[in-house]
Order: structure tokens, then C-alpha cells, then sequence
């Protein structure tokens, strides 16, 4: 499979990351290894995982995905062949969370552990903390890049204008840089990335990693209708913010890109995203191997400009 750089991190990685949040939630552990195993032997080398999954679901704790990639890696070895990301501080309750250099330096620790490895490739400050100041954060990123905990940085759900200010902080200071973003961005959701965020990755070099490639399912093509809601337990979440008339023109688009092109409308999806400037690597999860095989494909996918253009007329 194609590898890319991940901006300036150092790393390459191919054009498609294993979302892992699903491990410990929706697939259990002996799943999430043959999931996992079918992605390296598909060309995939990218693995995303957060430190707060998968706490959502009941009897969780946060940290069950950090520990099934931790054991999937004792149990194979090869470490050095995949780049695993992971993330800190969206943990926000009184007691806990939030990008303070206190939570950082004793959340590191605990990733380390559950991961059973001595280093993490990426670290991503999860969300934006506006109740720290950026230099803490930054100055608590730098000593466990020092120490050889950390080999690059990433940012989550930043602004624009957060971005920005703390890559000069970085440069001001000589400490290292968020070299990589990931955003909320796919072919229906737009707005948060494109413009002021999208134009500084591109100025500076930053790779983009985004979430949500699949608009939490709707870009399937599955949901179609009010009565195709109930396939899911996203379903609400999607009639809401997807099943609408620009939408629905989407799915067109995609319909007649994939029947064109003899694909499926998620792998239209995947490419549209995976080629658009400043984007390295969508992030996108799977719950079973048929699945994952439709992602690996579309990884593989290029569109020619008439798909392009199509799409971007109909999701504009």
C-alpha cells in the first residue's frame, strides 16, 4: 500500500488509520486481534486510540482499547512496523482531565502501561484546554518527547487560531510541535476544517488525521430514510444531523461516483477525504473483517477529477 509522510513527524504511514475505539466497545478482544491482524496484513500501519476509550460504555472504566492494543502487540511482536497514536485530556471532571502538566506527566504513565510499550509514536492533546496556558502543556509534551516517552505531537479538535498560537509558542520557546491535527472532517462535514484551519495545516506542514470519515455511518450509504434510523444505535444521532436534502444529494453523488467506478459509496467516501489537501491519513473503524476489507480497498482508491468535482459540487 502507498506510504505517506505524516507531515514532519518523521513517520510514514499509509493513507487509511484503524480507528480504535471501537476495541473494548462494540468488539471484544479476541475480535479486535483479528481485526488488527487483518489490517497489517492489508498494508495498514496507522493505529489511533485515546486514553478515555472506551469509557462510555457501562462497566468501562477508559483505557480497555490502550490495553487490547497493548496485548495484541505483546502477542505479535512488531512493534516497530505499526505508528500507534493515542491521545490525552479530554477527561475534563474536577478531579481529573483537562492538558495540565500534572494530568500529562501521570496519564502518560498509565498509556505506557496499558499499551506494554516504552514509547508512544504520536501523542495527541485531545481537546483544547483554555483553563491551562499553552506553555504548560507544551513544556509537559517537550519533556516526554526528552525523555524518549514521546516520539511526535498531535492536536484534536483545536481552533484555528489555538493551532496557531501554540505553534509559535513552540518555535518561540524551541519546543517540539503539534506535527499533527486531527479534526472532525468528511465529505459532509466541512465547515469545522476547511478555511483558516485547513489553509495553517497546509502553510505549516501539518498532517490532518481526521475523525468521523464516515459521518458515523451515514457516508455507508445504509441510512437512507426515517426507516433505516433504526439499524442503529447512531441512528437518532444521524436522522439528526445527516438525513436532510444536502444530505441525501450527497449520497447521490456518491451513488453514481461508486456505480461509475464499480465500488462501494464508503469507499467514495474514504478516497474523496483521503485526497484533499493537507489530509494523510482519515481515520476510520471497523467492528468485522468484511468491513475492513472495504476500507483497506478504498485506501487503494484514487478518484479522477470528475468524482472530485462531482462530490465537492454536491457536498459544497
Amino acid at each position: 500500500m502507498e506510504q505517506r509522510a505524516l507531515g514532519k513527524t518523521g513517520f510514514t504511514v499509509a493513507p487509511l488509520a484503524f480507528g480504535g475505539n471501537v476495541f473494548g466497545w462494540t468488539v471484544d478482544e479476541a475480535q479486535s486481534f483479528k481485526l488488527l491482524d487483518a489490517f497489517v496484513a492489508g498494508g495498514g500501519n496507522f493505529i489511533d486510540s485515546a486514553d478515555v476509550y472506551s469509557k462510555w460504555k457501562e462497566g468501562n472504566q477508559g483505557g480497555e482499547s490502550e490495553t487490547i492494543i497493548g496485548n495484541w502487540l505483546a502477542a505479535r511482536g512488531g512493534r516497530d512496523k505499526v505508528v500507534i497514536a493515542t491521545k490525552v485530556g479530554m477527561d475534563f471532571s474536577p478531579e481529573r482531565g483537562g492538558l495540565s502538566r500534572r494530568w500529562i506527566s501521570a496519564q502518560v504513565e498509565e498509556s505506557l502501561k496499558r499499551l506494554r510499550t516504552d514509547h508512544i509514536d504520536l501523542y495527541y492533546s485531545h481537546r483544547d484546554d483554555d483553563k491551562v496556558p499553552q506553555e504548560e502543556t507544551l513544556e509537559a509534551h517537550a519533556a516526554l518527547v526528552k525523555a524518549g516517552k514521546v516520539r511526535a505531537l498531535g492536536a484534536s479538535n483545536f481552533k484555528a487560531d489555538r493551532l496557531k498560537s501554540a505553534l509559535e509558542i513552540s518555535d518561540r520557546a524551541g519546543l517540539p510541535r503539534y506535527g499533527v491535527l486531527q479534526p472532525l472532517y468528511n465529505l459532509y462535514d466541512r465547515s469545522e476544517f476547511e478555511g483558516p484551519l485547513q489553509d495553517l495545516c497546509v502553510a505549516e506542514g501539518i498532517a490532518v488525521a481526521p475523525y468521523y470519515t464516515l459521518a458515523s455511518g451515514f457516508l455507508t450509504g445504509k441510512y437512507r430514510s426515517e426507516a433505516d434510523l433504526s439499524q442503529s444505535a447512531r441512528g437518532g444521532k444521524i436522522g439528526t444531523n445527516y438525513l436532510n436534502e444536502r444530505g441525501l444529494r450527497i449520497l447521490k453523488a456518491m451513488d453514481e461516483v461508486a456505480a461509475r467506478l464499480n465500488v462501494k459509496p464508503s469507499q467514495v467516501a474514504v478516497a474523496w477525504l483521503a485526497a484533499r489537501p493537507a489530509v494523510v491519513a482519515p481515520i476510520a473503524s471497523a467492528t468485522k473483517l468484511d468491513q475492513l476489507e472495504e476500507l483497506l480497498a478504498a485506501a487503494r482508491l484514487k478518484l479522477d477529477a470528475e468524482a472530485m468535482q462531482a462530490l465537492d459540487a454536491a457536498s459544497a
